[in-house]
């Protein structure tokens, strides 16, 4: 959880009506008046940050009725104070700013994510309703499976461990019952959010959110569609590859030789990562050379194992171990008494040092990568801690989801061996299998990162209706993944809604971008470490002086545009997808090869 003004409640302030704050700009508004203005809000804000983020913990970790309640009106009096501090910036509008003045105030009026219109509470009060009831519906959905109503967490370990087609296709139609009755909440608040957008100077909400990026909107968007583009053969690739395998275990009645890949068959309940489909696609001949899982297991290792082990990584950098009060108050393992939200995430609560991570944590290998990521959120966090409010954040949202995923990628296994989770004499090499066991999670990633903003920035500009959400989902689906319902899907379905970021309403684009970044990031602190082997077998654990650069970036928050804080680090200001090219050369050979005479593409 990152320090957005989204997530902040209007207690304990006097705002300026907007009428009253127009009024006064018809007078000649100076420099003074608008460092005033920022340092007010900014104050107003680290007050009440705590306050918010308790409420927002307690609700997701205790899913009632009366958190609810409370989750909903923090909701509404963000919402208000959030627009209110966002139109108040028009009135500094056309004054020429000292540049970190011009900055708080672009981040202060681009710090909502869906924004309401200021005055109108009747529809502040109702977009705060919508939210929390979403959320509320994904977060306790269950589905009976053999007669036991199953959690998403225990639905997605079946989607993960089964090779049974029917029972896949069951868990993956069960879990897509209880997306329906958000459509319509959905459709409303889509409606609202533009209202709102529209008032403060956006086309629309899709526009607002491609704002973000210290760049023009449309130049944004082109930057991803050219990313995209470098990566897209090597994804190509993969796909041919794995459908391929697939049809070899399944039968080519059901994965057709020249078509899209059955959603339900890609081992994750979004087919968004493959990584748990690797022992159907290994290559012949090339172990792997170790099962993470089975690894975690045989040396007896438990969540907070597991939890402390991605601590070490960060302290063997040269970063503070985390406070006691992390390990006091986070939650690591599922609670069988209570409905609790099980998206994994990372929260600073106060803004401060309450770092803690929410996440229902299993012994899995997949798990052990995911803990070292929202490890990398909590570090990122307190890096930043000592900047002003309004800098409290990253400066592209990429670079937060990137900074944890970066470490991952120094599982290798040197790392595993330097904690004695593979003997010494384990060979340190990256073979074809290793790397294709990392690209089911990152290549494979790539489309879904890039298309699950598609689709909103479609749904937010009206290309979209509801009566064409599902069309356009799986019309954007098979476009970008090569990836297919394995039935045919009612209009009136709402399988986007299946997806935690949808309901909940987080941006993904950040996701697709780390998946750059963190590749981008590696590189060049495999460089500082002074690695001269293949990319992929780099660890930096244990290098300090990586650690002092790459602190030395997190610690400037979103003080500076995201084009600086790269090239602070790597030199470059462009984001970079040769990176991802160098890693997975080796890998993308092996798949040329192999795909040799097949009909590739969809």
């Amino acid at each position: 959880m990152k320090r957005l003004l989204s997530v902040l409640p209007a207690l304990s302030l006097t705002l300026i009506p907007l009428s009253s704050a127009l009024a006064e700009a018809e007078k000649k508004v100076t420099v003074e008046d608008a460092r005033a203005f920022i340092e007010s809000s900014e104050e107003t804000l680290q007050e009440i940050w705590e306050e918010a983020g308790r409420i927002a913990w307690v609700n997701a970790n205790f899913i009632t009725y009366d958190t609810n309640w409370l989750n909903s009106l923090m909701s509404e009096r963000t919402t208000k104070l959030s627009v209110s501090l966002a139109n108040q910036t028009k009135q500094f509008d056309g004054l020429e700013l000292p540049a970190d003045l011009a900055r708080k105030m672009k981040l202060l009026k681009l710090g909502l994510t869906i924004p309401a219109p200021e005055n109108e509470p009747e529809k502040i009060k109702k977009l705060a309703e919508l939210n929390t009831e979403m959320e509320t519906i994904y977060g306790t959905g269950k589905i009976e499976i053999d007669g036991k109503p199953l959690s998403l967490s225990k639905l997605s370990r079946i989607m993960a461990t089964s090779r049974d087609y029917e029972k896949l296709l069951e868990v993956w139609e069960g879990w897509r019952t209880v997306s329906p009755p958000m459509k319509d909440m959905y459709a409303e608040m889509v409606d609202i959010a533009n209202q709102g957008s529209r008032e403060l100077g956006f086309k629309d909400t899709g526009s607002m959110w491609r704002s973000k990026y210290d760049m023009d909107p449309d130049d944004f968007r082109q930057d991803v569609d050219r990313l995209w583009g470098e990566v897209k053969p090597l994804y190509d690739g993969l796909h041919c590859y794995v459908r391929g395998k697939l049809a070899d275990h399944y039968g080519a009645d059901k994965v057709p030789a020249d078509g899209p890949i059955p959603a339900h068959l890609l081992g994750n309940m979004w087919a968004q990562s493959w990584g748990n489909i690797y022992p159907l696609v290994a290559a012949e001949g090339d172990e792997q050379g170790y099962d993470l899982t089975k690894l975690l297991e045989e040396q007896n290792y438990t969540p907070l194992k597991m939890v402390k082990t991605a601590e070490g990584f960060f302290t063997s950098l040269g970063f503070d171990p985390l406070p006691e009060s992390f390990y006091e108050r986070s939650l690591i393992t599922e609670p069988r008494d209570r409905d609790v939200q099980c998206h994994a995430s990372a929260w600073n609560v106060d803004g401060k040092d309450d770092l803690r991570i929410k996440m229902c944590t299993e012994v899995t290998g997949e798990d052990f990568n995911t803990v070292h990521h929202e490890l990398g959120h909590n570090f990122y966090q307190r890096a930043y801690n000592q900047q002003s409010p309004m800098y409290q954040d990253d400066p592209n949202d990429g670079f937060h989801e990137a900074i944890g995923d970066m470490v991952s990628l120094s599982i290798t296994p040197k790392y595993l061996k330097q904690i004695g989770l593979l003997p010494l004499d384990a060979s340190e090499e990256v073979n074809t299998n290793i790397l294709l066991a990392q690209a089911l999670d990152k290549i494979a990633f790539l489309p879904f990162g890039l298309l699950v903003d598609q689709w909103r920035w479609k749904v937010f500009n009206g290309e979209l209706t509801p009566e064409t959400y599902n069309e356009g989902w799986w019309e954007l689906r098979e476009k970008y993944q090569g990836v297919a319902a394995p039935v045919d899907r009612a209009a009136d379905a709402f399988d986007p809604g299946a997806k935690y970021h949808i309901p909940n309403n987080v941006p993904y684009t950040r996701y697709f971008l780390a998946h750059i970044f963190q590749f981008q990031f590696y590189r060049e602190a495999c460089r500082i470490a002074g690695w001269e082997g293949p990319l992929a077998a780099c660890s930096i654990y244990g290098d300090k002086e990586v650690g002092k650069k790459f602190n030395a970036m997190l610690e400037t928050g979103a003080a500076l545009p995201w084009q600086d804080s790269l090239e602070a680090f790597t030199g470059s200001r462009e984001a970079d997808a040769t990176a991802i090219l160098e890693y997975f050369a080796p890998l993308m050979a092996y798949l040329d090869e192999q795909n040799a005479g097949k009909s590739c593409g969809w």
